[in-house]
């Protein structure tokens, strides 16, 4: 008896540890996003959540943390490479102070279209820059949408390079974009987006250029005049997580986390391009003047030698012939 006792308990406490360990232990990670909650980095945020609770039978899923609520670029990544903040998304080009590299991107015309982006940057080219991100404490998960960047101004119509001459423009920090200004003869000033709507309401900076999505969700439309849609770069955001934190989940939560991130982003892309030509309407209806058949050969022939300023200083032309030789595979 005393052995069939030892042995039942031996049994109860053998399945209370198998029970401890298949039970599903919830957990919440920090997602931090620039954007207002309207836009459709959040919405993607609350889709990738839904997702990978489902693919992970509740044990992980997000909370959003939109409009710079953990702080603008800088503090939401040095976040994340430090594990204060579990995951961010931001744009490529506010990563390249740490990997300039990224900045190829960034070149103004290196896209001929949204198919083009895409075949880059979730193929071999995309993979090996997000993996680079791994040196600096993050874990590139999937590239997701900003869109392509469009011009606005308090000043005049753009529809030449001349037109931009003398313009203030906010530019992110990006090398890449900041040359391409100074090419067009414009003031570029880097500025963070959480600033960006009180310099333009203060005329600190004339001009600003973002993708449409961010127009109309941080309400930029209210204190800009004219919208050329210029389309003179594609923006991809770069979504990433800590590292360490990444390592430490068990590889089936690792799996789950880059699925849900890229099917999440898929349909951020998707939501993005139905809206552009809503949100031209929309901001017509706000009072903008847009123009919206502009030459992109002027504007591409004033900014081409930022691209061997690009790869003197960084490298990457071998890059840049790869990312060619792919512009036009259906």
């Amino acid at each position: 008896m005393k052995f069939k006792k030892g042995l039942i308990t031996s049994l109860m406490a053998v399945g209370l540890i198998a029970g401890g360990v298949g039970a599903a232990h919830s957990e919440t990670l920090r997602f931090a996003s620039e954007s207002p909650r309207t836009d459709t980095q959040s919405i993607a945020g609350e889709k990738m959540s839904e997702l990978l609770k489902a693919k992970t039978n509740g044990a992980l899923d997000l909370k959003i943390f939109a409009d710079s609520s953990l702080g603008a670029f800088q503090a939401a990544i040095s976040g994340v490479r430090g594990g204060t903040i579990d995951m961010a998304v931001s744009g490529s080009a506010n990563f390249s102070g740490l990997l300039p590299l990224l900045g190829i991107f960034d070149i103004p015309f290196m896209f001929k279209d949204s198919e083009h982006a895409y075949r880059v940057l979730d193929g071999k080219i995309g993979q090996d820059m997000l993996d680079k991100l791994g040196e600096f404490g993050m874990k590139g998960l999937a590239f997701w949408d900003n869109g392509w960047r469009e011009l606005t101004n308090s000043k005049h119509p753009v529809k030449t390079p001349a037109d931009v001459k003398g313009l203030k423009v906010r530019t992110t920090g990006s090398p890449a974009h900041i040359e391409a200004f100074k090419l067009l003869g414009a003031n570029p000033v880097p500025m963070p987006l959480a600033e960006l709507y009180t310099a333009l309401e203060m005329k600190t900076v004339d001009a600003q250029e973002h993708p449409l999505g961010v127009l109309w969700s941080a309400k930029l439309y209210e204190v800009q005049k004219h919208l050329s849609i210029t389309n003179h770069a594609y923006s991809a955001l770069i979504l990433v997580m800590n590292k360490a934190k990444f390592d430490s989940l068990p590889p089936a939560h690792q799996k789950a986390l880059i699925e849900a991130a890229r099917e999440a982003g898929q349909l951020q892309r998707n939501l993005n391009n139905m809206g552009m030509k809503r949100v031209i309407e929309d901001v017509k209806k706000a009072g903008m003047q847009v123009v919206e058949n502009v030459d992109p050969k002027p504007f591409l022939e004033a900014t081409k030698p930022g691209r061997d300023t690009f790869t003197a200083k960084f490298g990457g032309a071998d890059i840049i012939k790869q990312i060619d030789a792919v512009r036009d595979v259906k």
